[in-house]
Parts: C-alpha cells; structure tokens; sequence
C-alpha cells in the first residue's frame, strides 16, 4: 500500500478587500492618522498670514499686469488630481482584486498630494512673493500710494486679495498636479509594464498623458496671470519629486520585475500568517525575488507531489 501523499498548499489566499481590508487597514492605522495631521498643517498654513516682502514704487512695473479668472478654478484641482486618479485605482481593483495594490496605491497617492501641499504652503508663508497682478490687488481703483520715503507700496485694497497677492510662490496649482498626477503616471507605468524593453511607444503615451494634463495646468497659471514662471516650474518639480518618492515607498520602480505589485503584496505572498512582523523587516525582504524564495520551492515541492500522484496511477 503506497504512503499517504502529504497535503498540497495552494499558497496564501488571494487579499480581497472584504477578506484582507481590515487587516491592511489597522498594519496602517498610523499612517492613517499621520495623513489627518497634515491636513490640519495644510489648513493651518492656509490661516496665517504670509511674509510680506517689500514691494517698492519701481517693481510695480512686472507686478501690473491684468486680474483675471482662474482658467482651472481651485476646486477642480482635486477632483483631477485626487478623485480622478482614485476611480482609475478602484477600476484597476475590480478587475485584479488586489486591496494590497488598491489601499496602498490611494495611501501613497494622498501622502504625495498633502505632503506637497503641506511644503508648497510653508514656503509660500515665507517667501512672501507677490503675483503678476498684484498692482491690482493692492491698488483696486488704480491710485498708487507709496511710502514717500521708502517708496514702499502703501495697499488699501481688500485684505483677502492682498494677503493672497503675497503667495506666487510656488505655484500650488502646479505642484498639486504634479503631485497627483505624476503619482498617477508611475503607478500605470508599473500597471502597464511600459518598461518591459518591448519598444510599445503606446504605453509610453498612456504614462505621459497625465503629466501632459499637469503641465497644461501650469501654463494656464501663467496666461491667467496669477504666477510667473519660476512658480509654475518650482512647484512642478516640487509636486514630481514628492510623488516620485511617495510611489517608491509602496512600489517597487516599474522597471523592476516586480514592479506591477506593491511591496507588501511580496511580503504577503512569502509570509502571509506574519505581516504584522514583517513590516519590521521590509527592507531585508522585498529586494528577495518570489521566483527564487520560499514560494517557489513549494511551487515546485507541489508540482513533484502532482508527478507522484500521476505516476502511482499509471503503475496502477
């Protein structure tokens, strides 16, 4: 009588969200809380006044140019660079399944947006610099009024718009956007292996289109006269950097073999009873490949046992 053939372990189970959404959710309840923190900065900041630098008789010559309307009005800003991106994740979410790749790509995607902001906010409070039109803004009836003997501008326009005159820089229309959008870019860089050494130029278009959508917005910023173009062009690397580093805390780069997961899906893949644990040693484990760790061997321990099984049946 031949012995008992040992169990066959078809892995770890597949991290639905209805199955795996708690247990991702509380391993990041910290991080969680840290993305509530920088919301109340970001308002904070928002709240206080800004530097105001000097602003003298001479220097209203670039400073006189027209109030217009936002072409991009501040509320659509996080509906493109925020809401937008999140629908694409949920989509990409029902047709994989994977809440490791869903939760951690939205975490990441709102870590590089308020990260952004909190830092695009601080250095507007301290640079202080005013706007193309800011003539207009401290000055509404057109009657200059200047210290006689600093010839410092004298405003006596409305005080909303001349404390908002004194933030130029950078542009947070332009870093949002970057920063959104630019975190948008890496994640279907990695969801569409556009750097699998194919030559599909299509794919490389489908990662541009979001940073083609970003850097429109930032030129509208300067036709509408509400930045220059040191500010459009400081907050887009600002708002890239941040989501550059905001994706590669989560991903592995899109280049990379494994670069269509996020990391904790590998770590969940080679140690799916110890997460928790896990997360102490990330660095040691996500640099391991699954096609040579322990995943492998059980793959290949299984495929031997199927082949036992099929030969005792042929000698049968």
């Amino acid at each position: 009588m031949p012995p008992p053939t040992p169990p066959i372990r078809l892995g770890p189970p597949h991290p639905y969200l209805k199955t795996h959404g708690s247990k991702v959710a509380r391993l990041h309840l910290f991080d969680w809380i840290i993305l509530a923190l920088l919301v109340a900065v970001d308002v904070g900041l928002n709240l206080i006044e800004p530097f105001h630098r000097f602003v003298g008789k001479d220097m209203m010559t670039d400073l006189r140019y027209p109030m217009k309307n936002n072409t991009v009005p501040l509320w659509a800003v996080p509906i493109y660079a925020v809401i937008g991106p999140i629908i694409i994740i949920m989509g990409i979410y029902m047709k994989r399944r994977n809440v490791y790749d869903m939760h951690h790509a939205i975490l990441g995607l709102l870590f590089s947006v308020l990260i952004t902001g909190v830092l695009t906010d601080a250095i507007k409070d301290g640079v202080g610099r005013p706007r193309p039109d800011f003539f207009w803004r401290c000055f509404p009836d057109g009657l200059p009024n200047y210290d006689n003997l600093t010839t410092q501008v004298i405003c006596h326009g409305d005080p909303a718009a001349i404390k908002e005159g004194h933030k130029s820089f950078p542009s947070g229309h332009s870093s949002w956007s970057f920063a959104g959008l630019g975190f948008l870019s890496w994640y279907l860089a990695g969801k569409i292996k556009v750097f699998d050494r194919r030559g599909h130029v299509a794919k490389l278009c489908v990662v541009i289109l979001p940073l083609l959508l970003a850097a429109m917005v930032a030129v509208s910023r300067v036709d509408d006269y509400w930045h220059h173009w040191q500010d459009v062009f400081a907050g887009g690397i600002l708002g890239l950097v941040v989501a550059s580093f905001c994706y590669l805390q989560f991903f592995p780069p899109p280049s990379g073999e494994q670069g269509f997961w996020p990391h904790a899906y590998f770590e969940h893949i080679l140690n799916p009873d110890g997460e928790g644990q896990v997360q102490s040693t990330n660095n040691s484990n996500h640099h391991q490949s699954v096609s040579g760790g322990p995943v492998a061997i059980e793959m290949r321990s299984t495929s031997q046992e199927l082949d036992s099984m099929e030969e005792g049946r042929r000698a049968q």
